[in-house]
């Protein structure tokens, strides 16, 4: 406690951080669920023993191999690839002070996807460091184009507008994604594996391979808090507190294009998450006293993805164990009614 601070003034100064250190308590026991969980279950303290030494006992070897070999490569890629998706949707909201706003719904997961199919069936591209690329330039020309489409018409730029033209974008995208996979039966059930939305089937090397990638965007997206705290208030009164407001959108869609591109190359179009998770966080921001300031909400953004994705990941492997449900399809159950319910708050008479 700093001099002169009552116990009230350092109780709401210590709130934002005992807020981010729950959220991270319940990542971290989430992250312990997805190696502890599967078609074969481990308990905890083999978990624990393999993370740190040697497994004792029958079957011991075999658990080591289950644990180093599968569920760590796929709890990193889940806590990676849920903060890109987190991230994302919040910097997107704030961006576009926009609540329907997500990399899902605004095309830009479409997009990415229809780029790197594109590079697989027509180009040949066959390595992940081939089409990520693919994925970041269709990521940028889907949000650029949904930007546009929804600026169309009288009554300019409006929330639901860009959500429909997203919605009509990530339609259009998906089918002629569809009608190319389909002329090419070779990587028909690859891509019907990926475009579900999946955790599983990715080796360490991948992982690794990809973190650079969202590593950047995630600190171009917290670079961002302090100017989308002075947008919130009004593109005039952001420019009046000396915000360049043109170089801030530059950075954000730079950071939204490498976050959702490379997880999306990955993981394949997981949607929803980005719509759902700011929501939850500006709740939890609000209850706790923090209001509606980004160098917390992006942060708690951040947490709270991947532990959605990673709970919906044990989710599909238990529920149809020992076969499992795509955590991408369990996303679409979560967030279909969410978005619905989103829309019915907007007023639908300024589309």
């Amino acid at each position: 406690m700093e001099r002169g601070d009552t116990p009230v003034t350092a109780g709401r100064r210590a709130r934002p951080v005992v807020l981010v250190a729950l959220t991270g308590a319940v990542l971290a026991a989430l992250c312990l669920a997805s190696l502890a969980l599967g078609a074969r279950a481990i308990p905890l303290d083999q978990v624990v023993q393999a993370l740190t030494g040697h497994v004792p006992g029958p079957g011991g070897q075999a658990a080591e191999n289950v644990v180093w070999s599968v569920r760590v490569p796929r709890t990193v890629l889940g806590v990676a690839a849920g903060v890109a998706l987190g991230l994302s949707g919040a910097l997107m909201q704030a961006l576009t002070r926009n609540p329907l706003a997500d990399p899902g719904v605004l095309g830009v997961t479409a997009g990415a996807s229809f780029a790197i199919v594109l590079s697989i069936t027509v180009l040949g591209v066959g390595s992940l460091f081939g089409y990520i690329w693919f994925g970041f330039a269709g990521a940028l020309a889907a949000s650029v184009f949904v930007y546009m489409l929804g600026r169309l018409g009288r009554s300019g730029l409006t929330p639901v507008k860009l959500a429909l033209a997203g919605v009509a974008v990530t339609a259009l995208l998906s089918s002629l994604t569809g009608a190319i996979v389909l002329t090419d039966p070779e990587p028909l059930n690859r891509y019907r594996y990926w475009s579900a939305g999946s955790l599983a089937s990715q080796d360490a090397g991948v992982v690794w391979r990809i973190l650079p990638f969202l590593a950047a965007g995630t600190v171009l997206a917290m670079a961002c808090a302090p100017a989308l705290n002075s947008l919130s208030l009004g593109e005039d009164v952001a420019t009046a507190l000396g915000r360049r407001l043109g170089l801030v959108r530059l950075q954000g869609v730079t950071a939204v294009m490498l976050l959702t591109g490379g997880a999306v190359a990955v993981i394949g179009p997981i949607v929803f998450i980005g719509l759902v998770v700011p929501h939850v966080a500006r709740v939890l921001a609000t209850r706790a006293g923090i209001g509606p300031d980004h160098r917390w909400l992006l942060p708690l953004a951040a947490l709270i993805s991947p532990c959605l994705l990673l709970a919906a990941d044990i989710t599909g492997r238990l529920v149809a164990r020992p076969s499992e449900i795509q955590a991408g399809v369990l996303m679409a159950f979560i967030g279909g009614p969410f978005f619905i319910a989103m829309v019915r708050r907007r007023k639908l008479a300024e589309v």
